[in-house]
Order: structure tokens, then C-alpha cells, then sequence
């Protein structure tokens, strides 16, 4: 298999995912999963993810949609479109899987996936964590990993604005 379809084997749809899931619970691995929209990858996502990937064995991330990022962050983003963002964080060695959601929260894919570990950044608390509910209840935890001052897509977004 080439590092091309590496990286293509590890964006998933919903049906794939759960093979790998079952796989990867079959073999007692503890599966990360958290989820956002990743437009513009930089230093701050790659800090960020890294460590969730630290928390278990796997990490899965659940990728806004072009659709889903458009509603949440306004007409002018995404400014990198879906399939370049999840190749893009499916070709960084500790991610997993990449599998893309339309709504406008993972509610479902959390339910579906059903993680040992849910991460979110520490700009958000328990009861903003979407999902945080299903995982804790089925016996799993619900983690936060702080930003790393000065690295964001917006901030970015600005700075080429103002070029």
C-alpha cells in the first residue's frame, strides 16, 4: 500500500468506522475521539491533537462537514474544504480515523462511536461537551486539553486579511 493509500484508507464513512471500532476493541485498544472543523491545520490543532491521541490507542476524529463548518463559523468558512482537511489530518501518524459529520454538533457520532475518552479544548466545560452524557454513562471519560496561546485558524484568517 502506498503512504497515499494509507492516508486515504484512514478517511472513513459511518460503516467503515465501526469495523475498525470492532477491530480495535477486539484487541482491548482504549479509542480517543474528538472532533472539530480544522480549516487551516496549524501548530495549535497538531498540540492539540497530539496529545488527545496520547490519552488511548486510537484516536478518531469526528470533522465538520464544509456544510456543517459553513453553519457553525459563518459564508466564509471553510476556507480549506473537506476533503483537503481530512486527508490533511488523516496523514498525521497518530490519527486513526477522519470521518465527517453535516450536523451541527457530533451528538450521534458520539453516540455511534461510543469512546472511551471524548476530548474537547479547556475553552469548554462538562456540561458544554457535547456527548459528554453518553460517554460518561457508558463508563468512559470526558477530557480537556488547553490551547496553545496565539494559534488559531481565525487569528490566521485575520492576519492574511490584513496582508
Amino acid at each position: 500500500m502506498t503512504k497515499l493509500q494509507t492516508i486515504e484508507h484512514k478517511v472513513v464513512g459511518p460503516d467503515q468506522l465501526q469495523k475498525y471500532l470492532n477491530m480495535w476493541r477486539l484487541k482491548g485498544q482504549k479509542i480517543v475521539f474528538t472532533n472539530g472543523c480544522f480549516d487551516l491545520l496549524h501548530l495549535g490543532h497538531v498540540d492539540y491533537l497530539s496529545k488527545a491521541a496520547d490519552l488511548g490507542d486510537r484516536l478518531v476524529i469526528g470533522l465538520n462537514s464544509d456544510l456543517s463548518t459553513s453553519n457553525l463559523k459563518g459564508p466564509n468558512r471553510p476556507i480549506t474544504d473537506e476533503k483537503s482537511r481530512a486527508s490533511l489530518l488523516a496523514a498525521l501518524f497518530f490519527v486513526d480515523a477522519v470521518v465527517l459529520f453535516d450536523e451541527s454538533t457530533p451528538f450521534d457520532l458520539i453516540s455511534a462511536v461510543k469512546p472511551d475518552v471524548l476530548v474537547k479544548g479547556a475553552d469548554y466545560t462538562l456540561d458544554k461537551i457535547v456527548g459528554a452524557d453518553v460517554v460518561l454513562a457508558n463508563g468512559g471519560e470526558v477530557k480537556t486539553i488547553a490551547f496553545i496561546d496565539g494559534y488559531s485558524t481565525t487569528a490566521i484568517e485575520k492576519k492574511i486579511k490584513n496582508s
